[in-house]
C-alpha cells in the first residue's frame, strides 16, 4: 500500500487528486492539464501569468510540457487500485458485488449496469438518466411522478398530473427538453459572443504587446542614444577642463619663470650682502691699529640695484584666462547645440550653370565628380573644379548631408554667390566670401576662410558630413556623422549675403544625401 507522503506527491494542488495527463512549468512543478489550462485561461484577463504553486511570473501565456515519466507513476498507482472507488454509483440489482452502474431510472428509481440495462423496459415510462444517487429530486414532491415539464410563468419543473390538474394548467408549459434546447441555444449564442469577444481580446492583447514591446525598444534606444550622449558630453567637458587648466598652468609658468629666475639672484646677492655686513662689522671691532691696517677693506661698490627688475615682473592675466575659458565654454555650447538641436535636412540640388568645365554633375543634380569634358556657360567657375547649389539661405537654421569617396581630394561649405568665377581668389576658402572643410594629402583636414587655415586635430574617420547653418547667429558647423556624431569646427560670422551650398572635388566624388 502506498505511505501517505507518496500518496502525496501524486496530487495535484490544484484539484487535490491523483494527477490526470500531468504537465510541468518552466520553474518544476507538475499540475493536470486541464486544471492548469483553466488555472492559465482566468489569469489571461490580467495579461498576467504566474505559477499557483511558487507564485513565479511569467512574461507570456507558459508553455506546457508534459511529464511523460509522472503519468506513468500515476497510471500504475491507479491500476493497483481497487475498481469501484469511493463515490461511484453501483448497480442496484447487483447485491453480491459492487458493479458500477452505466444509467439511472427515474420511474424504478433504481441504478442499472450494463448487464441489467439489457433487459430493462424500454416503455417510454422508464426515463433513463446518467448514474444519480439522488433520484428523488428528479421527482414531483406534491405527485410524485417524473418532472417532464416547465411552467414558464412560475420558473419551475412539474409533473404531467401538475399539468393536468394543478396550479399550473392555465399556464405556458414546455416540455423539460425544450427549455433545455433553448437554455442550450442561448447558451451557445452566448459561447459564440464569448468566443468572439474573446478573440478580440486576445488580438487586442497582442496588439498592446506589441505597441508595448515596440514602444520599450523605443525607450531603449533613446536611453541609449541619452547615455551616448551624456557620455560624450562628459568628455567633452573633461577635454576642455584639461584644455583651460593647461593654458593656466603655461601662463602661470611664464609668470613665474622669471620670479623664480630673480629670486635666486636676490638670494645670492643677499648672501653677499651678509658676508659683507659680517666683514665690516668685525673691522670695526678690532682694538688694535695693526691689526685693523692689514685686514682687508670690504669692497665699497654698493651699486647694484634690484628695484627695477622686480618693478618688471608681470602679474599673472587672470582676464586672458576667464577670455580662454569662456571662448572654451562657448566652442562647448556651440558644439553641444549642433550634436542635439539639428534641423530637418534640406533637399538640395547643383546648379550646373555654375559648374566648372572640369567636372560632371549627375542627372539627379546629387553628385559632383571630375570630367575631361570641357563645357563653357558665363557663371561657371573657369579654373577650380567647383559647383554651387541652386538654392540659396538668408535666414533661419538649416542643415544638409553629404558623403564623400575614401580617397580623394575636396572642399565642402557655403559661399555668397558673389564670389569670383576666376583666378586664385575664387578658390573656396581662399577669399572672404566663402567658409569650407577641406580634405587633402590622402587624409589631413582643415577648416579656411579667407586664407587664414585652421588644422584639425580630431581624425576623421566618416565619409558622411552634417553641415549646420544658423543664418541669423552667423554659424557654420562641420559634424562628423559617427555614434555619436562628432563636432568637427563652428565658423562664427556676419553674413550679409544670400548663402549657397559650396563644392569642390579634384578627383573622386562628393555627393548630396536626400
Amino acid at each position: 500500500m502506498a505511505s501517505a507522503d507518496f500518496l502525496e506527491e501524486l496530487n495535484c494542488s490544484i484539484c487535490l487528486g491523483i494527477y490526470t495527463d500531468p504537465v510541468t512549468l518552466r520553474c518544476g512543478h507538475n499540475f493536470c492539464r486541464g486544471c492548469i489550462d483553466r488555472v492559465l485561461d482566468s489569469q489571461e484577463k490580467s495579461v498576467e501569468y504566474s505559477c499557483p504553486e511558487c507564485r513565479e511570473d511569467f512574461q507570456e501565456r507558459p508553455a506546457l510540457r508534459k511529464n511523460t515519466t509522472l503519468s506513468n507513476i500515476a497510471q500504475r498507482f491507479l491500476s493497483a487500485q481497487p475498481k469501484v472507488e469511493q463515490g461511484l454509483i453501483s448497480c442496484t440489482y447487483c447485491i453480491q458485488s459492487s458493479v458500477p452502474a452505466i444509467k439511472s431510472c427515474l420511474l424504478c428509481e433504481a441504478s442499472l449496469c450494463e448487464s441489467h440495462l439489457k433487459v430493462h423496459s424500454t416503455s417510454p415510462e422508464h426515463v433513463l438518466s446518467e448514474p444519480t444517487t439522488n433520484l428523488g429530486i428528479r421527482k414531483c414532491s406534491i405527485h410524485k411522478k417524473i418532472l417532464e415539464y416547465y411552467c414558464t410563468k412560475d420558473a419551475t419543473l412539474i409533473c404531467v398530473s401538475c399539468r393536468l390538474d394543478g396550479d399550473h394548467k392555465k399556464h405556458k408549459i414546455k416540455t423539460m427538453k425544450e427549455m433545455a434546447d433553448e437554455k442550450k441555444e442561448r447558451s451557445r449564442q452566448l459561447l459564440n459572443n464569448l468566443t468572439t469577444k474573446s478573440k478580440e481580446a486576445k488580438k487586442s492583447i497582442q496588439k498592446l504587446r506589441e505597441h508595448e514591446k515596440k514602444v520599450q525598444e523605443k525607450i531603449d534606444s533613446e536611453v541609449n542614444k541619452a547615455t551616448v550622449v551624456f557620455r560624450d558630453i562628459r568628455k567633452q567637458l573633461e577635454d576642455q577642463e584639461k584644455k583651460i587648466l593647461g593654458e593656466i598652468h603655461r601662463q602661470g609658468n611664464r609668470v613665474l619663470l622669471p620670479v623664480t629666475q630673480l629670486l635666486k639672484q636676490l638670494e645670492m646677492k643677499n648672501e653677499e650682502l651678509s658676508y659683507k655686513i659680517d666683514h665690516a662689522t668685525k673691522l670695526c671691532n678690532m682694538d688694535d691699529p695693526f691689526n685693523v691696517l692689514q685686514e682687508q677693506e670690504p669692497n665699497r661698490d654698493t651699486s647694484d640695484t634690484i628695484d627695477g627688475e622686480i618693478n618688471d615682473v608681470r602679474e599673472l592675466d587672470i582676464g586672458l584666462i576667464s577670455k580662454s575659458l569662456n571662448t572654451s565654454l562657448s566652442e562647448f555650447v556651440t558644439s553641444l547645440k549642433t550634436q542635439t538641436h539639428v534641423p530637418e535636412a534640406l533637399p538640395l540640388s547643383l546648379d550646373v550653370n555654375t559648374a566648372c568645365e572640369d567636372i560632371d554633375i549627375s542627372g539627379d543634380l546629387l553628385t559632383i565628380s571630375r570630367s575631361e569634358i570641357k563645357q563653357y556657360h558665363p557663371e561657371r567657375f573657369e579654373y577650380y573644379p567647383q559647383v554651387l547649389s541652386i538654392r540659396s539661405f538668408s535666414s533661419g537654421r538649416h542643415s544638409w548631408e553629404v558623403e564623400t569617396s575614401e580617397s580623394g581630394n575636396w572642399r565642402i561649405g557655403v559661399s555668397y554667390a558673389s564670389v569670383g568665377r576666376t583666378g586664385d581668389h575664387s578658390y573656396f576658402g581662399e577669399n572672404s566670401k566663402s567658409w569650407c572643410l577641406r580634405r587633402y594629402n590622402i587624409n589631413l583636414y582643415s577648416v579656411l576662410h579667407d586664407s587664414k587655415e585652421v588644422q584639425l586635430s580630431h581624425k576623421v574617420s566618416c565619409n558622411r558630413l552634417r553641415l549646420c547653418l544658423d543664418y541669423e547667429a552667423g554659424q557654420l558647423s562641420f559634424v562628423e556623422l559617427t555614434d555619436p556624431v562628432t563636432h568637427l569646427h563652428t565658423f562664427s560670422a556676419d553674413f550679409t549675403e544670400p548663402l549657397h551650398a559650396a563644392f569642390c572635388v579634384w578627383d573622386d566624388w562628393v555627393r548630396i544625401l536626400k
